[in-house]
C-alpha cells in the first residue's frame, strides 16, 4: 500500500523554510499544520483539518506498518508525520530523490517544473495567499479551496510517482529510505558538554587575538579590527600599509584578476609564512574572524540537540551530486566536518553512539584509485592492489628513483596526491598547486610537476587510453542528441559494466550519467560543454572518466550498505565511507561483518580489488 501524503503547514515572512532550515522549523513553537492531503494507492484524494491532536486521531486509523509513505520531498512531510504524530511508515518513498536520479540534479526538481514537464497537470497557487495566515484565519471557503489545492498536489506526486516507479531500480528506493531515515527517525546523539567547552575556548582565542591588534591597528574596538580583516578589500589595505603586496589570482568564475585571500589559495599560504611574524599574525586573526564556521556549527549541533532530546538528525542530499554521490543538506554539511585539526575536530568527536551502543567507521580504502585502473584494464596496478602493496610508496619510488615508504611521509604523500589526482588528467601547475596547498604540503618546481605527471601517464598508460574514449563518448553523446546516429551502444572501458547508449551513460544500477544539452562550445573549436546548476561546464575525456568512476564508486559503497543494513543501522555515510551503531556487547562480531561486506566487489564488478579500513569507538570522531 502507497499513501500520497502531503502537509500544508503555517509559514510567514519570518518563519519559512527560506530562513530555517527544517529540523528548526518543524521543532519551532510557532510551527503549525493546517492541514493534510493523502491518497491510499489509486484512491481519490482527501483532505483532513483540525488541531494537531484531531488530526493525530484521524492519521493514525491507517495502517502505517504496512504502507510506504510517499511525498515530494518526505525529508520535510515524512519528519512532520513522526515528529508531531509519532507515525513511523514500512518505508519511506520520495518524488523529489526519484527525479533527481531520473532526469539529473542539474533540472529543475519542484513539483510544479516537473508536473509541467511530463504534462501531469498544473499545480495551484493558493499556497502563496495563505502566508502569514493560522488555521484559525481561514474562512470555511479558504480551507476548503486550500484543500482542494493541497489534494491537487497529491495526485500529481502519486502521478509522478507511477511515471519514476516503471523505471526506478529498487535498490535506489532502498537507499532513499535509508538516506531519510538518518534524518527522520536519528539514532546518533549529540554531547553537549564537548561541544559547550570548546566553544567557550573558541571565543576566548578570537578575543585574544582581536586583542592584540587594536592598538598595532589603531582600532578602537575588537569588532573593528574583526571588520578589516574579514574583508578583502580592507585586508588588502592593511597588507599595503605594512608593506605587503597583496597576493592575486585569476578568479575561475569571471577571469578577472582578483585578490588570493583566501585559506587555500598560495598567495595567502605564502603570507602565512612570512618572515614578518606580525603578517604571519594578521593572517592568524583574519582566519579566525574571516569564517565563523566552527562556531555557527557547534551553536547549530547544540541546538539541535536540545531541540532533539540529544539526538542529532542527519540531513542527507540523495542523488546530491551529478555522479549520484550524497550531498550536504538542509544547512548541514556532515561531508566536510573538520578532522585533521585536533581542535576543530571536536564536532566530529561530540557525534556520539545512544547509551549500550557504539559506532563503527568504515572507510573504503582507494576506492576511486582501485575502481579506475579496474576500469581501465591497468591490469598490473589493479594487481599491486589486490597484494596489498602500498600503492602510493610504489608510485612514489618511480618519482624519486629510490625506494619510498611510510617512513618517508613526504614523499609518499606526494606519491598519493599523484595516484589520486592525476588519474583524470590533471597537468602539472594544478598538481604543484594541490601539493603546496594540501596537508603537510610538500613545494616542488614546475619541471618537478611535470616530470610527476609524465611519470603517471607512462606507468598508467591504460589510463591514458580511456581518456581518450571519454573524448570519444562526449562526441558520440553529441552527434545522438543532434539526431545522427553516430554508433551502436557500446562498452565504456573494460569489464562490460558501464555502456555509452544514446540516451547517456547506462551504470549497472539501472541509472544514467547525462550530460544536459551537450554542445560545441563555439563554431571553431573541438571543445564542449553542458549546462549544470552553476553554469556552463566544459567537459572533455578526463572529465567523463572522472564521472564515472565516481558514479561507480557511489554504487559499490550504496550496494554495501544495503548489505549492511540487514544486520545492523547504518546511520551515516561519508565519501566512500559507512558509518554504522552497533550494541556494545556485538562490536567485534558486527566490525567482521561491516568489513568482510566492505571487502567484497558487487556482482557486477567481478575482479574489483576492493578494500576497507574500519574503527569503532564512542564517537564518531574516534573511530
Amino acid at each position: 500500500m502507497v499513501i500520497t501524503l502531503d502537509f500544508e503547514t503555517y509559514y510567514a515572512k519570518d518563519f519559512s523554510l527560506t530562513k530555517l532550515s527544517t529540523e528548526e522549523y518543524i521543532r519551532d513553537a510557532r510551527f503549525e499544520v493546517i492541514g493534510v492531503g493523502l491518497q491510499i494507492d489509486e484512491d481519490t484524494p482527501v483532505w483532513l483539518s483540525g488541531t494537531h491532536a484531531e488530526m493525530r486521531n484521524q492519521l493514525t486509523k491507517y495502517e502505517w506498518s504496512k504502507a510506504s509513505l510517499l511525498c515530494h520531498n518526505t525529508m520535510f512531510d515524512g519528519a512532520i508525520l513522526k515528529w508531531i504524530f509519532g507515525i513511523t511508515p514500512k518505508q519511506y518513498l520520495d518524488t523529489l530523490c526519484m527525479a533527481r536520479a531520473v532526469i539529473g540534479v542539474d533540472s529543475g526538481g519542484s513539483l510544479a517544473s516537473l508536473s509541467t514537464r511530463f504534462g501531469l497537470g498544473e499545480k495551484g497557487t493558493e499556497v502563496l495567499d495563505a502566508i502569514g495566515k493560522h488555521r484559525a484565519d481561514f474562512t470555511p471557503e479558504q480551507l476548503e479551496q486550500y484543500g482542494k489545492y493541497c489534494m491537487n498536489d497529491v495526485s500529481l506526486t502519486h502521478k509522478l510517482w507511477l511515471l519514476f516507479s516503471s523505471v526506478f531500480p529498487k535498490e535506489e528506493l532502498d537507499l532513499i529510505d535509508m538516506t531519510l531515515r538518518m534524518f527522520i527517525n536519528p539514532i546518533l546523539e549529540v554531547d553537549e558538554t564537548l561541544l559547550t567547552d570548546r566553544l567557550d575556548e573558541l571565543k576566548e582565542e578570537k578575543l585574544r587575538l582581536l586583542g592584540s591588534l587594536k592598538e598595532r591597528l589603531s582600532c578602537a574596538t575588537e569588532e573593528e579590527v574583526r571588520k578589516r580583516l574579514a574583508s578583502n578589500k580592507q585586508f588588502a589595505e592593511v597588507l599595503r600599509e605594512f608593506g605587503v603586496t597583496p597576493p592575486t589570482k585569476t578568479s575561475p568564475t569571471t577571469g578577472k584578476e582578483t585578490y588570493a585571500l583566501a585559506k587555500n589559495d598560495e598567495g595567502f599560504i605564502e603570507l602565512t609564512e612570512h618572515e614578518d611574524s606580525f603578517i604571519q599574525e594578521l593572517c592568524a586573526v583574519r582566519l579566525g574572524t574571516k569564517s565563523t564556521i566552527e562556531e555557527s556549527r557547534i551553536e547549530r549541533f547544540i541546538q539541535t540537540g536540545r531541540r532533539n532530546k540529544g539526538r542529532l538528525p542527519i540531513p542527507l542530499k540523495y542523488y546530491g551530486a551529478h555522479t549520484g554521490r550524497w550531498a550536504g543538506s538542509d544547512k548541514v554539511n556532515f561531508q566536510n566536518l573538520p578532522s585533521r585539526d585536533k581542535k576543530k575536530k571536536t564536532l566530529k568527536n561530540a557525534v556520539i553512539a545512544p547509551e549500550g551502543y557504539v559506532v563503527i567507521n568504515c572507510d573504503s580504502s582507494q576506492i576511486e584509485a582501485r575502481i579506475l585502473v579496474w576500469l581501465a584494464g591497468q591490469n598490473d596496478i589493479v594487481e599491486q592492489f589486490r597484494n596489498g602493496e602500498d600503492v602510493y610508496s610504489n608510485f612514489a619510488t618511480k618519482v624519486y628513483e629510490r625506494p619510498i615508504s611510510k617512513a618517508d611521509p613526504i614523499e609518499r604523500f606526494v606519491g598519493k596526491t599523484c595516484i589520486l589526482g592525476l588519474g583524470y588528467g590533471t597537468g602539472a601547475a594544478k598538481l604543484k598547486h594541490t601539493l603546496k596547498t594540501q596537508p603537510p604540503g610538500a613545494d616542488v618546481t614546475e619541471i618537478e610537476a611535470k616530470n610527476m605527471v609524465d611519470v603517471y601517464r607512462d606507468a598508467n598508460d591504460k589510463v591514458v587510453k580511456l581518456w581518450a574514449v571519454g573524448d570519444k563518448v562526449i562526441k558520440d553523446q553529441y552527434f545522438w542528441g543532434t539526431g545522427e546516429d553516430a554508433t551502436t551502444p557500446y562498452w565504456f572501458g573494460k569489464n562490460k559494466c558501464v555502456k555509452v547508449t544514446k540516451n547517456g551513460i547506462y551504470l549497472p544500477n539501472g541509472l544514467l550519467i547525462r550530460y544536459p544539452n551537450l554542445r560545441k562550445a563555439d563554431d571553431d573549436s573541438e571543445k564542449y560543454v553542458y549546462d549544470s546548476r552553476k553554469g556552463e561546464v566544459s567537459i572533455w575525456g578526463g572529465s567523463v572518466v572522472e564521472n564515472v568512476v565516481q558514479a561507480l564508486a557511489r554504487i559499490v559503497v550504496g550496494q554495501q550498505m544495503l548489505k549492511i543494513k540487514e544486520r545492523y543501522k547504518v546511520v551515516l555515510t561519508v565519501h566512500d565511507a559507512a558509518v554504522c551503531v552497533v550494541p556494545e556487547d556485538e562490536v567485534e562480531e558486527a566490525e567482521a561483518y561491516i568489513v568482510e561486506v566492505m571487502s567484497t566487489p558487487p556482482d557486477w564488478a567481478k575482479g574489483l580489488p576492493v578494500a576497507c579500513e574500519a574503527r569503532h569507538a564512542k564517537s564518531y570522531g574516534e573511530c
